[in-house]
């Protein structure tokens, strides 16, 4: 009765951390978009399986796992998102396949995209002629995006969690100097950035809200100052 007991308070345990890992990072984990979500889902279900069925392994060890792991996804996280080129080596770069209606060969063999599947890949996106595709991107999640030639009013992202994304500025044959100084006109540095779009000639920017919040203290600390001075001068 012992082990089945053991057995259920580890099942009980690893359903918690499931959900709590899922809570505490996002939704990434339901629909991973990257090699890192994909991973740690593998993992996570790893240690859960692996230690469930283990008797050498306790409750206070399977929580320390658990705990180490989380700890280990939360800082592998937190650096990727404030690291360029650590996320480009966890998460991958993307890749132009097909340039202006042409396939990009060394590309393609160099990433493992043999004909069958890049043909596969097109008619899914529903384009059956590769002489319409302007653009089609392989994805750092393996799926490919695909603008062809007819499309209007294309979106480009310049900006993503507050880091340049410098592959699309090679796209539009921008430098990084331009898209910071058309980020300063508008008020903003590139780390107060979530999000900024490249469409039509413009960078439309979307701000993490946290950017107001020092102006508005600024604010009430320069009203309260000057506040006291008037009262200073009639005193």
């Amino acid at each position: 009765m012992e082990g089945y007991t053991l057995l259920g308070i580890k099942l009980a345990m690893g359903i918690i951390g499931l959900v709590l890992q899922i809570n505490l990072m996002g939704k990434g984990n339901l629909a991973p978009t990257s090699a890192m979500d994909q991973v740690q889902n593998y993992v996570l279900g790893g240690i859960i399986g692996g230690v469930i069925y283990s008797d050498s392994i306790g409750v206070l060890q399977f929580s320390l796992v658990l705990v180490l792991w989380t700890l280990l996804i939360f800082t592998l996280r937190f650096i990727k998102n404030h690291n360029q080129f650590v996320k480009s080596i966890i998460d991958g770069k993307p890749v132009w396949v097909i340039l202006n209606g042409k396939v990009q060969t060394a590309e393609c063999m160099r990433n493992g995209i043999s004909a069958h599947d890049l043909m596969f890949k097109l008619r899914a996106s529903g384009v059956y002629e590769i002489a319409s595709v302007k653009r089609a991107v392989l994805e750092q999640n393996g799926q490919l995006s695909v603008v062809q030639f007819s499309d209007e009013n294309i979106k480009f992202d310049l900006i993503d969690d507050g880091q340049i994304n410098h592959f699309t500025l090679d796209v539009i044959e921008k430098g990084q100097d331009w898209l910071e100084e058309e980020v300063e006109k508008q008020g903003y540095k590139i780390k107060e950035v979530y999000i900024a779009e490249y469409k039509d000639g413009e960078v439309v920017i979307y701000p993490y809200e946290k950017k107001h919040r020092p102006q508005i203290v600024k604010t009430l600390k320069d009203k309260t100052s000057h506040t006291k001075d008037k009262l200073k001068s009639k005193l």
